[in-house]
């Protein structure tokens, strides 16, 4: 890790504390709230005694002057996270931690996504942030680095939201919002406690007509949690989630020519005036999901508690593609369309008991985990929008196995060790439906079995300034996705696929600055042995293949601070130098051509440097707040060869906010005006894109305005 300046880092963190900790009293105790998380520990802990990098959002920043439509909102705040808006609700966020998560082209792969400890990820590794409900929300935890191994199949992170309990008082409220595009959301929220019972339920209808052609979206949301006190029997919690999103339209990757030529345009191969394949084919996707999760804690003993969950869902998918089958020119061409019906559900089980070992504070925990997904997959030709003839029809179920152990012990003073393993069992299984001559019955399945430890160690200098390091392993199995096709033609799923595995370290710095401030700093280094990549992409269609080695090097520094005069700063920066380490070759394009990649050649998707800037400033008792946020992203290279990237870009966002209050009622108003400078740049890229089509540029300035009543009685 000589590439980084771990001296200067070091050097300027000690610095800061220095400076800070001067104005701590005599006692040393400071005044800044301690940040709480419960991701690395599974028990409520200071971020400051935790040896990970570990970041909490709190409800007034994800809430404040934000639409609260995307998790990009809040995330890109996070040092070592990357979330692009991909401005298509038709494939979902773009989310990576360290680089894990980049290649995704559609969904959310290598972190794990939890809402209110129930699995947002199924088994395999994708998941879904659409159902994440931020207007509900408390805070969002994210963890990155080994000990995200503890929590199963991804090596990049955790994401957990928590949604907030109801008011003491019976609350009522209701927000709106308008913006460029034709955006508009609509939401209505009840939260109470009702003697034992708590309660919150908050419903949305969002629709937008999109940025780009072909790019309008409509989603309706319901998240509701009912939170029963049973005394000393224990607290039991239902938490119910429901998303509608019909008909979403798919504008397509651009190439480069077509961002040039009209960055608006939807995708697709122009002959003169033919519409784009967007157009041709109607690209669409509709989805319809419900779920319900029932926790349950309770303390058994003293110092023992345990905790178990049961969660239940469905997913059902219909998405159309613009995928070739013949030539572009005349009426005999057709895309696919895939149509899944996917059912899933699980449940968990731990045991928490705090003791004394040797005199000091001694954590343990240990569980099991059990989830389960099976969907029935169809496939049809895609004639100009209409479903056609029946080309794939099988039953894909794949599962999940875990136990896990880990432990925090206080060993000294001001040394604390948090260890943990989990062995995870992974197992797919295919039964093949469509057989008929020239496709076989290509049934089968396969395990992916792991064990992955991580430890960490705190070392606190002072009450203000700790020190850690940690070091661990991490495994992703491929996903249902990844496994879909082989190569060369071949039908039926790709057993070949072996699972990534990841050595991960990591050492850094968590400071608080004087009463108001906080310095996070980490340096990581992750080595990946058998990273999943694309083997060829050809005809709309990717199949996949190991790659020997990859190295993931970088610097990720967080910091916030209460300024005089009423002002406020945060700033989050991540230096990253990610790339293979093993030349391989991949096969690209129509005719197909064999491409080497080489030793050194850069990871797709992933920024050499991303930054994330704010400055506040709140008027002392009138309730009104202004602040500008700037966001800078080094370029991306689009594909493994390093042929095209997407080029650097820096924007400026400006957010207002007023807020009056009588005896029961709030209101607040916000207005927002993102990308000030009105400046050209691709927000998205999707990686190894089979016609070159790999960008998707983000909108131009645009703006919004909302407001929110609350009442109580």
């Amino acid at each position: 890790m000589n590439n980084y300046p771990l001296k200067a880092a070091v050097a300027a963190a000690l610095a800061v504390w220095a400076g800070g900790t001067q104005a701590q009293t005599a006692t040393q105790k400071p005044l800044v709230l301690p940040e709480v998380s419960v991701s690395a520990t599974r028990v409520e802990r200071d971020n400051m005694d935790i040896p990970a990098a570990i970041d909490t959002i709190d409800q007034r920043t994800i809430r404040e002057g934000n639409p609260q439509i995307n998790l990009s909102e809040a995330l890109n705040r996070v040092p070592g996270i990357s979330v692009s808006n991909r401005q298509n609700y038709a494939q979902d966020l773009q989310i990576s931690s360290r680089g894990f998560g980049a290649r995704s082209t559609f969904g959310v792969r290598g972190l794990r996504l939890i809402a209110d400890g129930i699995p947002a990820t199924m088994p395999d590794g994708q998941g879904q942030a659409a159902t994440f409900n931020l207007s509900s929300a408390q805070s969002i935890e994210v963890l990155r680095g080994p000990f995200a191994s503890l929590y199963g199949n991804s090596a990049g992170g955790v994401v957990q939201i928590f949604t907030a309990d109801g008011p003491k008082e019976p609350t009522f409220s209701l927000n709106a919002l308008y913006g460029s595009y034709d955006t508009y959301k609509l939401g209505a929220q009840y939260g109470g406690q009702h003697g034992p019972l708590n309660i919150v339920i908050d419903a949305s209808r969002f629709e937008t007509d999109g940025y780009r052609d072909h790019s309008s979206a409509q989603r309706d949301h319901l998240n509701a949690k009912f939170k029963y006190d049973l005394g000393s029997a224990g607290v039991i919690t239902l938490v119910l989630n429901a998303l509608d999103q019909p008909e979403t339209e798919d504008a397509l990757g651009l190439t480069a020519a077509q961002v040039a030529q009209n960055r608006k345009q939807a995708g697709g191969t122009f002959t003169g005036a033919t519409p784009a394949n967007a157009y041709n084919f109607n690209t669409r996707k509709s989805i319809a999901q419900n779920q319900a999760g029932l926790t349950y804690d309770v303390s058994l003993w003293t110092s023992t508690k345990l905790n178990a969950r049961v969660y239940a869902g469905d997913r059902q998918v219909t998405q159309f593609l613009a995928i070739p089958t013949a030539t572009q020119a005349g009426a005999t061409h057709s895309g696919g369309v895939v149509d899944l019906d996917r059912g899933y559900g699980g449940a968990a089980l731990r045991l928490t008991h705090e003791t004394k070992l040797a005199g000091g504070p001694f954590t343990l925990s240990a569980g099991v985990d059990y989830d389960r997904m099976k969907e029935r997959r169809n496939g049809f030709l895609n004639n100009f929008g209409i479903a056609g003839t029946l080309k794939r029809n099988e039953d894909n179920t794949v599962s999940n196995t875990d136990v896990y152990a880990q432990a925090e012990w206080q060993m000294i003073k001001n040394l604390t060790l948090l260890t943990g393993l989990r062995h995870s069992r992974v197992k797919f299984e295919s039964t093949d439906y469509f057989i008929a001559a020239g496709n076989p019955n290509d049934s089968g399945g396969l395990d992916y079995s792991r064990t992955t430890p991580a430890l960490g160690l705190t070392y606190k200098f002072t009450p203000t300034f700790n020190a850690y390091a940690n070091v661990g392993k991490g495994f992703e199995t491929p996903t249902f996705a990844e496994l879909a096709y082989r190569s060369g033609g071949a039908t039926g799923l790709n057993f070949a696929l072996r699972a990534a595995n990841s050595l991960h370290r990591e050492i850094g710095l968590k400071a608080l600055i004087g009463d108001k401030g906080r310095l996070n700093v980490a340096l990581f280094r992750i080595d990946v042995s058998d990273e999943i990549v694309v083997e060829t992409n050809a005809g709309g269609r990717s199949t996949f293949k190991n790659a020997q080695g990859t190295r993931r090097e970088g610097l990720e520094l967080g910091y916030a601070q209460k300024l005089p005069l009423g002002f406020e700063a945060a700033l989050s920066y991540t230096l990253m130098n990610a790339r293979f380490t093993q030349p391989f070759t991949t096969v690209t394009g129509t005719p197909a051509v064999v491409v080497p990649v080489l030793a050194g050649s850069k990871l797709p998707g992933i920024a050499g440097n991303n930054l994330y800037g704010e400055l506040v400033w709140r008027h002392p008792g009138s309730g009104f707040h202004t602040a500008v946020e700037v966001r800078h992203s080094g370029k991306v290279w689009v594909n493994d060869q390093n042929a095209e990237f997407a080029g650097a870009y820096t924007i400026f966002n400006l957010r207002a906010g007023l807020q009056q209050r009588g005896k029961n009622w709030k209101l607040t108003e916000f207005v927002r005006v993102d990308n000030m400078g009105d400046k050209g740049y691709i927000g998205s890229v999707i990686v190894a894109e089979a016609n070159n089509r790999y960008y998707e540029p983000a909108p131009g300035r645009n703006g919004m305005i909302g407001i929110n009543a609350e009442f109580k009685f």
